[in-house]
This record gives structure tokens, sequence and C-alpha cells, in this order.
């Protein structure tokens, strides 16, 4: 046991009044726990103001300036989700209510400034305040604004992102056809502003692109699947692999297998994040050089796997939250060099118009973590050739260095707009990398796939690290584009896999690291399983049954997943090269006790988007009135919804039903958005299956505000509703409809995944 473990053992047995931080510095311990249990970190560090004075990163006469921005606390930043339709009725909930409420407030004798919108960041759906988070998690003026932004985060509708994390996705310039690759995802926040791009139009249910994510960090890809589940899209893959040498895949073009070439690459590689002092700041202690020369090397190999994966045409974004231009510049520098005019630096100095940047640097030197300096790679001696490599120092030649045009990258420094430092270069592919023998280009937006479910695994496997010297040197030639897709054809009829079935990677490496997946397994066309569900909810004959998919290959299927068409064609022909932790979104569950109705089979809130456009029947249009009624009461009876709710729903046969509501443009004081819940229609009620927090967030666009819940009854108790709900609902309905009992039916509690009214938003990967 370490000297730290036995510390806090004996901390722990001591009695609290009596107990005392061991640490230097400490005070004693009070009711509200520690109190100045560590000494306060000292924000100073010589040794990284010695460096960046010396690098002239900041204009002349703001240093000053600079190192304040740093020693201030970051303040907070929220992002409203933009491809949920409602984007716009949260904005006017925050500004109409929430920011009205901090006008004229202090906190610890600190006047709240009410939030500003970011300039530079489209439709005012980015809001920044000098609320640290710390503040606002502790002031108790501030509780309810705090469990609004928690529940609002939850539900997937607002994002608490650091301003600058928000530059790179918006520089990609995705459209909904684009087949993206975000290279180091987790812990997601800027996945989930890729997500939201493809559903621009939430029109279309099934867009054309598909974001594939992939962290090497086994634990931090589940919560990379959390983030991604708050937005419910079937275009969303998690992988675990690592970035410097993520498996080339393949996927079926008309029969034909080809390479997957993305159409843009978010490649925000890990870095010593010297930006981040303002929120981590044990960076002001632990900073130095060497973790910048140690980084290097693997920057680099993660940005120049990205750009062998980028199609001809397409864009990648390199970013940094570092300041160091050993990762920055550099990294960039040697990425244009070698890739001899096939990838060039865009000019985005007009693209995100407010944004205040200072241009790349195109010269700087190297030091060492003892402070010396060294100005080219001629200068180092032999003995420190392990530590400092040449690709670190900017190119001799004036004339190369001055084509690359470093300028065009973007560096965010903390005291020009309050935020965090950052990196970001946007690069262009113009043809393919000197050391690829051809690189077919995909025609069209995005390709067709073929519709037959036949598996095609990949040739040669993947899962060892490509080796570093191969993967930097332009003379490394591989095997051929075309190579690859022939032994992957020869492969293909060897009889040994189920068709549809994409179970989990064989490689004994892979399962060393994490936990072992279950498989994916697509619905056959002949299973006995779809109609039934096909002819319950009239589903129309677009609907895409063939990208319906399980996670067992035995026994009852209990839960039924969907994909998009594109990210189906990816997981049928890469099973075999790819660790894929999660894709697709819950649109069906089974009920235990199913077979007792015509379906066995009801709908999961976290799909229903994507599911409803299919269906044409079992649709119930409800008023805001209905929804108020129906999210704050567990089993209203008939009765207590309107009369016009009534008559859709009385001949209906009981199970799974959509309670869609409709904006009406003539009263403006109404909810203006669409609503679409799952619900349950039993003998002599209705209930919703939507998750609490999701409930709660329609609740406050309609302008209620949840004032608790009475877990008994099953009752929310909201403004409006705090007198009238305090009765719980056991009383005969009024004229005994239809002759129906006096309680909610037995059969509301069939569904075996549901308490208390709620769809479980599931963490963990569908089982």
């Amino acid at each position: 046991m370490g000297r730290r473990s036995r510390g806090r053992r004996l901390q722990q047995q001591q009695r609290p009044e009596d107990a005392e931080d061991g640490a230097e510095g400490g005070g004693k311990r009070g009711e509200a726990g520690w109190e100045g249990g560590y000494p306060e970190i000292v924000k100073e560090n010589k040794l990284f103001e010695h460096y960046y004075q010396e690098l002239k990163i900041v204009p002349e006469g703001e240093w000053g300036q600079f190192m304040d921005a740093l020693r201030e606390p970051l303040p907070a930043t929220l992002r409203i989700t933009g491809y949920k339709s409602h984007a716009k009725e949260i904005l006017h909930c925050l500004k109409n209510k929430y920011f009205k409420e901090l006008e004229d407030l202090e906190v610890d004798g600190q006047k709240v400034e009410v939030p500003q919108p970011l300039s530079w960041y489209p439709e005012e759906l980015a809001w920044h305040t000098n609320l640290s988070r710390k503040i606002l998690r502790k002031s108790p003026q501030l509780e309810k604004f705090h469990q609004f932004l928690v529940s609002e985060t939850e539900s997937g509708n607002i994002s608490r992102q650091e301003a600058v994390s928000m530059i790179p996705p918006l520089l990609l310039n995705v459209r909904p056809h684009h087949k993206i690759l975000d290279m180091c995802a987790a812990p997601g926040s800027k996945t989930t502003q890729l997500i939201e791009m493809l559903h621009a139009d939430m029109n279309v249910p099934f867009p054309e692109g598909f974001v594939i994510a992939n962290d090497v960090d086994n634990k931090r890809c589940y919560l990379l699947v959390h983030q991604a589940k708050r937005l419910s899209s079937p275009c969303i893959m998690v992988v675990n692999h690592d970035a410097s040498s993520i498996p080339r895949l393949q996927i079926d073009v008309d029969g034909r297998k080809e390479i997957l070439f993305y159409d843009r690459i978010l490649c925000d590689v890990p870095c010593s994040g010297d930006g981040t002092m303002r929120k981590n700041i044990d960076v002001w202690k632990k900073w130095t050089t060497l973790n910048s020369l140690q980084l290097h090397g693997l920057q680099l190999r993660i940005a120049t796997r990205g750009a062998e994966q980028l199609a001809a045409g397409g864009r990648m974004v390199y970013s940094t939250c570092s300041l160091n231009p050993i990762e920055d510049e550099a990294v960039i520098a040697s990425l244009l060099e070698k890739s001899e005019g096939a990838l060039e630096l865009a000019d985005v100095s007009d693209e995100l118009p407010g944004l205040k940047w200072m241009p790349g640097i195109t010269q700087w030197k190297v030091m060492t973590k003892d402070g010396q300096w060294f100005t080219d790679w001629d200068t180092v001696p032999h003995s420190r050739h392990t530590q400092i490599r040449p690709t670190m120092f900017p190119p001799k030649d004036p004339e190369k260095l001055q084509a690359m045009h470093l300028e065009r990258c973007l560096r965010i420094l903390p005291h020009h707009q309050n935020t965090g430092g950052f990196f970001v270069a946007v690069l262009v592919k113009k043809s393919s990398m000197p050391w690829n023998k051809r690189q077919p280009k995909l025609q069209g937006k995005s390709a067709e796939t073929r519709e037959s479910t036949q598996l095609s695994p990949a040739g040669p496997a993947e899962g060892k690290p490509a080796d570093p010297s191969k993967l930097e040197s332009p003379s490394f030639t591989g095997t051929g584009d075309t190579e690859i897709a022939h032994a992957a054809e020869d492969l293909e009829n060897n009889g040994n896999k189920k068709d549809g079935v994409c179970g989990p990677p064989p490689s004994k490496k892979m399962k060393l690291f994490g936990f072992k997946e279950d498989p994916f397994v697509f619905i056959p066309e002949d299973d006995p399983l779809f109609p039934p569900i096909e002819k319950f909810y009239a589903l129309a004959p677009s609907f895409p049954r063939m990208n319906l998919l399980t996670r067992t290959t035995e026994g009852k299927k209990r839960q039924l997943y969907m994909v998009s068409k594109e990210l189906r064609n990816v997981l049928l022909n890469n099973s075999e090269k790819m660790k894929v932790i999660n894709t697709g979104i819950k649109v069906w569950c089974r009920n235990n006790s199913g077979e007792e109705f015509d379906c066995a089979f009801r709908l999961a809130q976290e799909g229903i988007y994507t599911l409803y456009p299919f269906i044409n029947s079992r649709i119930i249009t409800v008023s805001m009135e209905d929804v108020k009624i129906l999210l704050t009461q567990e089993n209203p009876f008939f009765r207590k919804l309107s009369s016009e709710t009534y008559s859709q729903a009385k001949d209906l046969a009981k199970g799974s039903i959509v309670l869609k509501y409709e904006p009406d443009s003539a009263n403006p004081d109404a909810l203006q958005c669409p609503i679409v819940l799952c619900g349950w229609r039993g003998k002599a009620s209705i209930r919703t299956f939507v998750p609490k927090n999701e409930r709660l967030h329609y609740l406050r666009m309609m302008g209620l505000e949840v004032l608790g819940e009475k877990k008994k009854e099953g009752v929310i108790l909201t403004n409006e509703s705090a007198a009238s709900t305090g009765q719980p609902e056991n009383e005969v309905p009024e004229g005994q409809r239809a002759g129906e009992p006096n309680s909610p039916d037995a059969e509301e509690a069939n569904s075996p995944d549901v308490t208390a009214g709620c769809d479980p938003a599931g963490v963990h990967p569908p089982r």
C-alpha cells in the first residue's frame, strides 16, 4: 500500500470533528467536507513563459493580457444541438426565461453577466457566460439554471462544450451526404456536432452520409457511445482502434469491392494540452517541452493515416489544444512536405466571421526540457536524436516554406475572446498520396449498396499497429487498392460465415483490450418476426427492413436496432478487420407477454423520430394540453384527455401507439415544434414510454416548471399541477366508458425494460 493510500485510510478512520488533512497547508474538516485540503496550485511556470516569449506566439505588447487570461477560470459555454427540430424552442426558452432570471444577480459578490451568444457560431446556437463551472454547481441562486443545463444535456438538447472545441467541426463544412471519420473522438462533443450536421434536414430520416467515430481507449469508447446515443442517429458507428493504424475499410459498390475513402476527416489528436490551463490547472506545474517532443511522432502518424484515407477533393481538419509549434505547424509542415503536393492548406479566413485568430507561424526553434535550444536538425547532437527528430524543424528552403502557406493555420489565443488556447489547420486533398499506387475516386454523392446480405470478410488482418517508419516514409508503397479488393473477393465465398452476421473481430490481440462485443446480426428477409410488425404499424413499402439488426444469434430477439444502408454496407464488408463497439438506434422492444397482442414489439422512444415517417397506423394526434397530462401522469384515463384524442383511441386495439403533436401556427404562444412520443393504449388509459429527462424537456418547452415527483402515484408536479394532482389515480372513470375497469390495465407493465412509464436510456452497448 502506498503512502497516499495509507494516509487516506487513516483519515477515514478518524472521527470527522478531529480529522485533519495530512497534506501541507491543509485545514480542518467541517460539515461541508474538506476545505483547503491541498495547497492551491500557484499559476506560475517560468519555463513556459520563457519558451513562448522566445517563440513570439503572442503579439507584441499583449503578453501581460495573455498571462492574465490564462490565470482566470474558463467561462462556461453551452451549445444548443441544432439538428433537433425544436432547437429554436430551446433557444426561445433560454433567452426569455432562464437568462432573464440571471439579470441583476450577484453570486459571492460578483455580478453575474447574462450569457451572450458566441459571435462566430451560426444562428445563436452557442452561448458563453462569466460563470465558472464551480459557481454553477455550488451556488443556490443558480440551482434552477444548473438543473436545467444538466437535464437538457442528458436529453441531448444542450451540450456543455468549450468554445474553441466547437471550431473544427464547423470548418469541416459537412453536408448530409458526406462520409466522415472522427479519428480521436472521445469524449464525443465534436462527434455530436458532426452528427447534427448530417441531420440538417430533419425530414430525411436516413441521410446518405455517416460518422465513424474512433478512439484507442476502450473505456472512453463507451463514453463516446453515451454522447452519441443522446442524438438518436442511425448514421453513427463507434469503433476502437489505434488511430495511427486505423484499418482501411472497403464497401460494396454495384457488386464490386472498393476502398472506402472519407469525404471529411476530423483529426483532433492527443496533445500536451497547454491551451487548457484555464480549466486543467495541473498543467501549470507539470508543463515541460518534453511532452510535446514525445507526442510529435504520434501526431504526425495519425495525421498521415488520416490523409491516406481522405478522398480526393475531401477536407481534413487537424487540431490540438496546444500552443506549441512542435505539435502544430511542425506536424502540418512535415505532412505537406511528404505529400508532394497531394495536400494543401485551405484558406478559411472568411469561413467563421467574428472569430479572432492569429496566423500560423513560419519560424520556430526546438527546446529540450532543461532549456537547451536548437534552431535546425544539423545542430542536434547524436545523443539527442531519439528525443528530437528532423520533422520538428521548419523547412530550410524558403520557397518551399512559402509555398506551404503555414500562415493559413489558425491560432486561437485565450485573451482575444476569453477562450482556451487552440490550433486548427484545414487541409484539402488534391490527389492521392505519393506512396499509394492508385486511389479510385468514388462516383457521385454516395455509393449505392448491394442488396445482398452476403458477408465479405477483409483480406489481410489489420489488427497490428502500422510501422511508424513506413507511415512516415514517402517511399512506402504498401498493397495496392486493387489487390486488396481482389483478395477480399477471393475470400468472399469461403462458406465459413453466416449471412448477415457481423461478428466480433477474431484477432486475439484485439480481444486483449476491453470487452468482447456481441455480434451485429441483420434480420433475414424471410424472418417470420417482421411481417406482424409490418402489418400492426402499417409500415410503408419504402421502409428499409434490410437495415434492421439485433445483437444476438440465439434465443428470442429482444431489441431491434436500425442503421442506415451505408453503415450496413460498412458492417457487412469489414467485420474481420474492425472492432465495432456500438452502432444503430433502438426502434422496437419486445414485450414479455407480447404474443397476447397483435404485435410482440412496442415502439422505442430512442428511435421514434427515425421510424415515424414510415408508420401509417396507430397514430393519435394530441393537443398541447393532452401532452401535458400524458407527461405528468403515469396512466391517465381516457376521460382526462380531450374528446378528439379519445375518439381516435377508442377503436384502436391494445398495444403500442404513436402520439403526435402538431404545432398551431395560428397560436404563436403555443409550442411551435412537432413532438412525437411513444405510448401504450391500454384498456382504460394511455401511458407514454419516455425517459424522464426527455419528459422534463418537453414540459419546459411548454412553459411548465417541474417542482418535483410523486413516485408512488407516478405524478410529476409542475407549477400548473401542484394543487390538482395530489389525489392518486384510483377513482372510477366517469360513465365507466365501454364497461372498462377502474384501474390502469395490468398489461401496462408487460414491457420488461420499462419502469415508471419511462423508456430507460441505455448507456451500455445494446444486448
